[in-house]
């Protein structure tokens, strides 16, 4: 994310259960995502997904991509992140390799 907290505080307001788009929950739903739930320490996000054996990730980015509240939502979200150095043009989230487990 930005380093900015009242970037960040916005960010925090739209993903309120009052505040979300319920047509992005519902094209998270559509997707096959059966939770997700998002983390913050200072200006970094984790977030965790619980897929169904049907998630395609690419799949999911096709959707997204055909999908103008989608858009219109990672628009207002870019507003707020900032992608890291190591992620691939375009993208605001990476996926990360599992190092340890209990």
């Amino acid at each position: 994310m930005k380093n900015d907290p009242t970037l960040i505080a916005e960010y925090e307001h739209w993903h309120k259960a009052e505040n979300g788009w319920p047509e992005i929950r519902q094209s998270i739903l559509d997707a096959n995502v059966t939770d997700m739930q998002i983390y913050r320490t200072g200006n970094r996000l984790f977030m965790i997904m619980e897929v169904g054996e049907q998630f395609d990730l690419l799949k999911k980015a096709k959707m997204d991509a055909e999908n103008p509240k989608v858009l219109e939502w990672e628009k207002l979200m870019s507003k707020f992140q900032q992608p890291l150095p190591w992620a691939a043009e375009g993208e605001k989230w990476v996926l990360m390799d599992k190092i340890f487990d209990l």
